[in-house]
């Protein structure tokens, strides 16, 4: 009999262009409504990128501590957002509440936190600039004036770890935890790294964070002069697909083992069943025509999950909206499955993309799907191309042909990773 603990999901939370918490987004995509569009956060009218989606809601709703604002950035607001709704679903306060002193530190001591970001933004930079431009280039004039202008609070409001701090001081959890930088296997790999704590018994239960908030004008401007963002929309597979489009955004997930989980008679939204990751290690922006790296990434986390590719019953697949991406991708489908490809659906096209926060928000939505048994359909493929046919993916919604599904992440560097999970039974 396998020792190895079986694994989870008792919370999960969300924000993003298309809505504050997993209801308002999952309704979003259900109904093939796309939150793309102009860009506002700066006056990009004269951007040869214009279109992005946007987080609407105003600061105080995503966190409500004013003080905190001004000590984290944007994508801390959406991370700590995301795994406050994911806490308060799962009700792991409340059931600590009810324990004991002793039992409650050992509570805290038990559970962990893993947060996945980008990693970096130009943003974090723009206080510098009002002192740079009267220095003429001097070095000694920066340093009179570069205190006069840049925050006290600079540093610690642009460390990457910020949503792991703040989570575990918000609500006392003190057990494992780390933070991964990844670009945008940051998320994906804090879940599978979340569940790899659980399985090594360092922790009875873990918050796993992916968040991001990529778009700022050195960025839009970078990613469209190496050809990867679109001037309009986002088309996964799609004939007439251009590039991909920033979105903004937070999704967390709450891993237990199950007997923790049953212990204190928690709802649960699925369960994991395995992870795989893998390189390419071609170059950065780089990918194998073959789509080898996320074909073996998929082959590991089937393996790790202990299940066939018949098994599988839904692809929720990386979808950029890239056209090298999109034809390596349904190229490492076609290895593992070949003609017996499961549906095949993506989100991106709802909201754009989280970057690092993506591959949570997938998740979660995935999980909404399997238990609705709903695949919701891609409503910007108009015509899929024929290089990548035949491919079962739709505009129109489909069913999952069983209660598993695997989500798929990539990221710079040749980063691949998939992610198992099964709904609730």
């Amino acid at each position: 009999m396998s020792t190895t603990p079986r694994i989870v999901i008792t919370g999960a939370g969300a924000v993003c262009g298309a809505g504050l918490g997993t209801d308002a987004i999952w309704d979003a995509v259900r109904s093939g409504q796309s939150a793309i569009g102009p860009i506002r956060q700066w006056d990009a009218a004269r951007w040869p990128v214009r279109h992005a989606a946007e987080v609407t809601v105003d600061n105080r709703t995503l966190v409500a501590d004013r003080k905190l604002h001004k000590s984290i950035t944007r994508t801390d607001l959406f991370g700590l957002c995301a795994a406050d709704q994911a806490i308060a679903q799962s009700g792991l306060t409340e059931f600590r509440a009810g324990l004991d002193e002793a039992s409650a530190t050992i509570f805290n001591d038990r559970t962990g936190i893993i947060a996945g970001s980008g990693g970096g933004s130009y943003r974090n930079n723009y206080e510098f600039f009002p002192a740079m431009t009267p220095a003429a280039g001097s070095q000694e004039a920066f340093g009179r004036e570069v205190m006069n202008c840049v925050n006290p609070m600079w540093l610690l409001r642009v460390l990457p770890n910020n949503v792991l701090c703040h989570v575990g001081i918000r609500h006392g959890f003190k057990g494992t935890n780390a933070c991964i930088t990844n670009h945008c296997a940051g998320g994906a790999l804090a879940v599978a790294e979340a569940a790899a704590a659980l399985r090594a018994g360092e922790a009875d239960r873990m918050v796993a964070v992916g968040h991001d908030a990529p778009f700022e004008p050195e960025t839009v401007l970078h990613f469209h002069r190496l050809g990867l963002l679109s001037e309009d929309t986002l088309r996964p597979f799609d004939a007439t697909r251009s590039g991909t489009v920033f979105g903004e955004g937070a999704a967390a997930v709450i891993l237990e083992t199950a007997e923790q989980a049953h212990a204190r008679q928690a709802k649960v939204l699925g369960e994991f069943l395995g992870s795989g990751c893998a390189t390419e290690g071609n170059g950065i922006l780089e990918l194998r025509a073959d789509g080898d790296g996320l074909a073996r990434a998929l082959e590991l986390a089937l393996a790790d999950a202990g299940i066939a590719p018949a098994d599988v019953g839904l692809v929720v697949a990386h979808g950029n909206g890239t056209r090298p991406s999109d034809a390596s991708e349904v190229l490492a489908l076609r290895r593992i499955f070949g003609d017996n490809l499961p549906p095949v659906t993506g989100f991106k096209w709802a909201f754009g993309h989280l970057i690092a926060g993506s591959a949570t928000l997938d998740l979660v939505l995935t999980l909404r799907a399997l238990r609705e048994r709903f695949v919701p359909g891609i409503a910007t493929l108009n015509t899929l191309d024929p290089e990548l046919a035949p491919l079962p993916v739709s505009a129109a919604p489909q069913t999952p042909r069983s209660d598993i599904a695997v989500v798929l992440c990539r990221g710079f560097g040749g980063m691949s990773v998939a992610l198992v999970v099964r709904a609730p039974h």
